[in-house]
């Protein structure tokens, strides 16, 4: 039997904490580090993190300072938990997989399955069985090959990623699935930051942020809404000191206090270790879950009315009417904006809405930054926007130290967009790639992951091919995502640890193993080096340092060469032999497809290499128009009736995506226990339920179909009033498939209306 064991749920609570980072999450991290591998491997790991010749972070996509102004240690508690989880000494062998079967793997924790350390080798259930078995490579891709080729159509496969995937190997996913036939391309984008895409490419002409790190220092105000770096993205505490010693400020927007948007105490600074640190939030909205809209609209209003008082002085009608078009239908919409309605969406007054207003005229540079918590709202789209008309107005767009600035959580989730994972990709992108390698990629737009879920669950998507993530896990609607995976004929993941998705499997199953990031790669040229590309356009080289977990693993190139080769048998005639002996033929071939990477091998060899140019900070915008688009955005919040919460999801601290490393929360005081929910305590007196009360959590629906999480712990708790927060992906059975952002159809996983009953475990 495996050494580790279950968690047991013992729930003791803490006062959450006011700072985060310091010298506990030194200790921390060498803790799990040293726990999963040794001292020797753990060294090596941590001192090649996110260094010019070592391997990029795969725990987010937050940017690294330029080469040579990079600390020797840098990164940060959750990164050293993430890579030292990937460089573990643990391994799961074709004896544990005879040891447990399918159905038992399904009924363990997440944190158990990951904890069981490294894949080793392709495995495979057959129809029928009840555990996975050993398979040889040859055979194994010739299965997947072999079903393929079998379906009626090639738009009944689904080729989906994560962010984990690097530049290489997303690009020839991508070529792979277009010539075969289809544009299912769904990726993990599509479930978090598509309203971002969405409403960035409506408004600026492009679907991502337009700041850079020197921006963000040299801001005179940034506005961090909707997130939670302290936890999903730590590195950017260190970018929001240098933003305060610089002398600017910040306004944190969130339902919840988080401890690093209160005070940071940074590790590697005295002031860190035996000072105060500092303090990040010269302001704190606490706002009610999807209450951004009205604050934007009213900040807007605000600015407007300024402007008509002291005409000239307060708006850029330069850029205005030089850059933009829209102005005048948005600013009569935004002058009706009523304070009633603002007030009672927000939670918030009036006079912290005027501060705010207050500090916006007074700086000269302003960026906002944003998360999952404006995106996973069904309004998330009008909410970007009205973010965009913020800035416009004065215009903080195409100028230093001013800019939108979405941050994307995988490490390389934007990346792989831009090298096609995408199922809209442009008619110039598809002309490209049909250019370069000499045949016609289909031009009907594909499925993306709800729709993904929808198609496997009719039974119109047979098949399933996952390249990293949790893909089980990490979508809506528990329930119905994984019947659907179960309709399929066959389902195979590309992984390098156990996850709940391996536990559900179509009538066949393959698990694919393959290096990791942290893995040394050796191809037939010799050793190779990957791509990717974080949240503010930066492309850098990452290189594998450790000996691979099991010498039988492939990368991910190779496997999806091969794959490639064995369905297509030549046709279209790609050199798929060649991309997978040298990553750098995949690189020129990428810089004659995708825009911005001309000379893509020369450059990316550059220490740190280089960053994709962004037209708007040129102030050229890629609309229809060709102009920045102010947009009209009708008022809009959720509607709470008596005796009900909005909950959104949220991850602990001690937790990467879906994977939990610890059953701690630490910075929110909550030990032990994940199936916990946070509540006002104002909340819990007037719902009639006490702190600690064991309650069951009932999402309603507009369908009239209800769906129940069982059995969570109540915590009163400083959350916004009218708010509930819990962990995801213990949660994700309470959001539909069917509720989805508009436009984006980005699930509202940040929005579900619950209330709450005694559980019925209880009884």
């Amino acid at each position: 039997m495996s050494g580790i064991e279950d968690p047991v749920d013992d729930l003791s609570v803490t006062p959450p904490k006011r700072w985060a980072t310091g010298v506990p999450a030194v200790t921390h991290a060498l803790e799990y580090s040293l726990g999963q591998t040794t001292v020797r491997r753990t060294a090596l790991t941590l001192l090649n993190i996110n260094q010019v010749k070592g391997f990029d972070c795969p725990g987010c996509a937050w940017p690294e300072p330029a080469a040579g102004k990079r600390h020797r240690n840098e990164y940060c508690e959750n990164g050293a938990k993430h890579i030292s989880d990937e460089a573990t000494s643990r391994r799961v062998t074709a004896d544990f997989f005879q040891q447990y079967s399918i159905a038992e793997l399904g009924a363990r924790s997440d944190y158990w399955l990951n904890q069981q350390g490294r894949l080793t080798e392709p495995m495979i259930k057959r129809p029928g069985a009840e555990h996975y078995e050993p398979i040889g490579w040859d055979e194994a891709l010739d299965v997947l090959a072999g079903e393929l080729r079998r379906l009626d159509s090639p738009d009944e496969a689904l080729f989906y990623t994560s962010g984990r995937l690097n530049n290489e190997a997303a690009f020839l996913l991508q070529l792979f699935a277009r010539a075969y036939g289809t544009n299912n391309l769904p990726d993990c984008s599509n479930m978090c930051h598509e309203s971002s895409g969405s409403a960035l490419t409506e408004t600026l002409g492009i679907g991502k942020g337009s700041v850079s790190l020197d921006d963000i220092h040299t801001a005179d105000l940034v506005f961090v809404v909707g997130q939670n770096p302290g936890t999903n993205h730590p590195r950017m505490l260190t970018a929001l000191e240098e933003t305060k010693r610089n002398g600017g400020k910040v306004i944190a927007v969130n339902p919840l206090p988080e401890a690093g948007l209160i005070r940071f105490k940074h590790p590697q600074k005295a002031r860190g270790v035996i000072g105060r640190g500092t303090a990040i939030a010269d302001q704190f909205l606490q706002i009610r879950p999807g209450g951004d809209l009205a604050l934007f609209q009213a900040l807007n209003r605000l600015l407007l009315e300024a402007e008509d008082e002291r005409p000239g002085t307060v708006l850029d009608h330069a850029f205005i009417s030089a850059h933009t078009t829209g102005f005048a239908d948005f600013a009569d919409h935004a002058r009706k904006i009523a304070w009633e309605d603002v007030l009672d969406a927000t939670g918030l007054t009036r006079e912290e809405i005027e501060r705010v207003h207050d500090r916006v005229l007074e700086s000269g540079k302003i960026i906002v930054c944003w998360a999952m918590g404006l995106t996973q709202h069904k309004h998330g789209v009008p909410t970007i926007r009205e973010v965009v008309n913020f800035l416009l107005l004065r215009g903080n767009i195409g100028r230093p130290g001013a800019g939108v600035c979405p941050v994307r959580g995988h490490s390389n989730v934007q990346g792989d967009r831009t090298m096609g994972i995408w199922e809209r990709m442009p008619q110039t992108f598809l002309d490209a790639l049909g250019r370069e390698f000499g045949f016609t990629p289909p031009t009907r737009h594909g499925l993306d992951s709800v729709d993904g879920i929808r198609a496997m669950r009719d039974g119109t998507a047979k098949l399933f091919l996952g390249v990293a993530g949790n893909f089980v896990r990490a979508s809506p609607d528990s329930h119905v995502t994984e019947e659907a995976m179960r309709r399929c004929r066959l389902t195979a993941h590309i992984s390098t640890k156990l996850n709940r998705s391996h536990t559900v499997c179509g009538d066949t199953a393959l698990i694919l193993p393959t290096l990791g990031r942290s893995d040394r790669d050796i191809q037939a040229s010799g050793e190779q080096f990957i791509t990717v590309e974080d949240s503010m356009s930066e492309v850098h080289a990452s290189r594998g340092r450790l000996a691979p977990a099991s010498p039988h693993l492939l990368s991910e190139v190779a496997i999806i060469s091969r794959l490639a080769h064995r369905t297509l048998g030549g046709t279209p005639a790609i050199p798929w032999e060649e991309f997978e002996a040298d990553y750098g033929s995949v690189r020129d071939r990428i810089s004659r497809v995708v825009p911005g990477f001309e000379d893509f091998n020369a450059r990316v060899a550059a220490p740190g290499g280089f960053r994709l140019p962004n037209p708007v900070n040129r102030r050229v915008f890629r609309t229809s128009s060709g102009k920045a688009v102010f947009t009209v955005n009708g008022f809009t919040m959720p509607d709470i009736p008596e005796g009900h919460l909005l909950l959104q999801t949220l991850r602990s601290h001690d937790q990467w995506n879906t994977v939990p490393y610890a059953m701690d929360d630490r910075y929110r005081g909550i030990h032990n226990a994940r199936r916990v929910v946070l509540v006002n305590p104002a909340d819990l007196t007037a719902l009639g339920f006490a702190d600690r009360d064991r309650v069951d959590l009932v999402a309603v629906w507009h369908d009239g179909l209800e769906r129940r999480a069982e059995d969570f712990r109540v915590v009163a708790y400083p959350a916004s009033r009218g708010s509930a927060a819990s962990y995801y992906p213990e949660t994700n059975v309470l959001v539909p498939l069917d509720s989805v952002a508009d436009i984006s159809n980005t699930p509202t996983s940040k929005g579900v209306l619950i209330r709450l009953e005694a559980t019925r475990a209880a009884d």
